[in-house]
This record gives C-alpha cells, structure tokens and sequence, in this order.
C-alpha cells in the first residue's frame, strides 16, 4: 500500500509539472507563431482571427519536435519541487531509494512517449497538413501542382500561357525517364504531345532527348529540344520534403510510392526513425536530467540547475545538428545519424547512474 501510494504521488507531481510546461511551451509557441503568420498575411484580406488559427494549427507540430527538451526541463523542476519540500530525503529514510524515483519516471516517459507516437503526433500532422493546405491558399494560384502517385510522377505546369501535364515512370538523379508532356492552351483544348525516354530537369529549361512530338495527326522527330517549365529537380525534392504534415501510415504509403518511382526513400526513412525514437528519447532525457539533479540538488541553486538544463538541451540539438550533417555527406550511415546522439546520451547516462543511490 505503501509502495503504492508513493508511485501515485510522484507520477501525478511529475504529470502536474509536465502539463505546467506544455502549457508554458504552448503559449509561448502561439506567441511567437502568431507574430509570423501576421506579419505573413499582412497584404492579405482575412479576418483577424486567422493568424490565430494558422498558429493554432501549426503549434502541436512544433510541440511534437520539442518534446525531449519539455521533458528535461519538466524534470528539471519536478525535482526541484521535491527539494524544496525536502521530499527526497523523506524517501530515503523510508527506504526509497534514487534509482526508484528514477525508474518509476524514467519508464513512465517511454510508455508516454509511445502513446505520443500513435496519438498526438498523428493528431498535429493531420493539423499540420490543414496548416498547410490552408497558408498555400496565400502562396500559389494553382498553376503548379507535383504529385506521385502509383502511376508515377504527375507535374500541372502553366508557361506562357500554355497548360502542361507532365508524366514520368522514374526519377534518376536529375533525369525524369520515360516522359510524356501534353500540352493545352488556356480553354484545354488539345495542341501536342511530347514524349522521350529521358529528360534533364536540373534546370528550368529542361533538355529533351530524342523527343517524339505529336500534334494533330503528324509525328515528327526531334534529336533535341528546350522546354521551359517552372520546375526543377530541387523545386520537386522541396515539394514532397515536409513529411511532418504525415501520419506514419500516410509515410508508409509515401515510401512505396517513392520505390515505385525510383525516388530515394533515405528522407522518409530517416524521418520515419526519429519519430521511433521519440520514446527512447524522453526516457533518456528524463533519466539524464534526474541524475544532473542528483547529482547537484545540494550543492547548485535552482536557477543554476534550470540553466544547466537550458544548455544542456542547447548542446544536444547542436549534436543533433552535426550527427545529420554527417549522415548527409556520408561520413557515417545516415540512420545512424539519428541514434547516434541517442547512443551518447545513453552512454552519459549510465556513467551518471554510478552510485546513484549514495547522492
């Protein structure tokens, strides 16, 4: 009963602490947000209420990526709570020893951060893509629109003032293969049909090879051909790279689409792996923080700690950063650009565990 009691006291102080920071982090997000998303639509006529509502939508994606620091910190000041009650030394004279308390937190965060995964993370990239949706309202007129589907590479491409829809099997490099482009003029009606097995889009006056040009009942032949467009194979790869506004099934799909195109499917991948190890993550970053509190809960003043805390999580997104940077130009396997930080944490941690319990 005992033992009960002061698992339910320790997760509901922790959970009261984690919600406190949400709520911080939330506001402060929406703040922030709503500064942009004004100055963003300035020149536009909505309603005032709108950059409320694109910040609203935007927020829980952000929330979703800091998750690892709100627990730090959230840990960070649950601990301060129990010093400044003197708690942790009632637990000890008790018999509850610091890797208990740990444990207890520790494994609550990974099982958190599971339902997180399958619960909010699909809540805020369905929000996410309505985020989206609704700020390209402001940006594009719809001339331009890429999409891949099982039949390939679809492109609606409008250039002076004729419509183009563009169609290929693969993408190779900066090459689309197997290219058919048909071309309307601006009532849809008919006017010619390209197609060649391969054409160079690294720029936006892509090079047709051995082009096959049909129009009207003719075709004719063409060793080569310029073609303007308002694509490139950069502006292609930027398009689909936002794969936060996703679920994790609607990434699944991505990928087989991409291996049926020949995209490289590396970027869904790695994104794919750092939302698996968001669980592993919070864990890790809740077991290093409590073991920093243990380890100066006497010796440290509480601004200190929450500023050890706030640099701390400064140099791990600068890991972050330089273990992706490294993965990209293929100094290291770019999954494991992903878990190596998580690697080193875990490391640092389990050197902090040494003689926890004599802290």
């Amino acid at each position: 009963m005992i033992v009960n009691t002061y698992k339910k006291y320790i997760l509901s102080l922790f959970l009261k602490t984690l919600a406190e920071v949400l709520v911080i982090f939330f506001s402060l997000i929406i703040i922030v947000n709503l500064f942009e998303e004004i100055n963003f639509l300035k020149n536009h006529n909505v309603g005032s209420y709108y950059p409320l509502f694109l910040s609203l939508l935007n927020t829980p994606s952000i929330i979703f990526d800091i998750l690892p620091f709100i627990f730090l910190i959230s840990t960070l000041l649950f601990f301060i709570k129990l010093i400044n009650k003197n708690e942790l030394s009632i637990f000890k004279y008790t018999g509850i020893t610091n890797s208990q308390i740990l444990k207890i937190i520790v494994f609550f965060s990974f099982i958190l951060g599971i339902f997180l995964i399958f619960g909010f993370y699909t809540f805020s990239s369905k929000l996410k893509s309505q985020y989206l949706l609704k700020k390209n309202q402001f940006t594009s007129d719809d001339k331009y629109l890429a999409v891949i589907t099982e039949n390939g590479l679809w492109i609606r491409d409008e250039v002076n003032n004729t419509i183009n829809i563009v169609n290929a099997d693969k993408i190779n490099k900066d090459l689309l293969i197997n290219v058919s482009i048909t071309q309307f003029d601006k009532n849809f009606n008919l006017q010619q049909v390209i197609e060649s097995k391969e054409v160079n889009i690294k720029s936006k006056k892509w090079a047709i090879n051995s082009a096959s040009i049909t129009k009207k009942n003719s075709t004719k032949q063409v060793y080569s051909l310029n073609f303007d467009s308002n694509f490139d194979i950069e502006i292609i790869n930027n398009l689909f790279s936002n794969l936060s506004s996703m679920s994790l099934m609607q990434l699944n799909k991505l990928k087989k689409d991409y291996n049926k195109l020949g995209y490289s499917t590396v970027g869904i991948k790695v994104y794919e792996n750092k939302i698996l190890s968001v669980p592993i993550y919070l864990a890790i970053m809740t077991l290093l923080s409590g073991i920093i509190m243990f380890n100066s809960k006497y010796k440290k003043s509480k601004i200190f700690n929450i500023i050890l805390g706030i640099s701390l999580s400064v140099i791990i997104y600068y890991v972050n950063y330089f273990s992706a940077l490294l993965g990209e130009t293929g100094k290291i396997p770019i999954i494991l650009s992903v878990w190596l930080p998580l690697i080193i944490l875990i490391i640092i941690s389990l050197i902090g565990l040494v003689r926890l319990n004599e802290k």
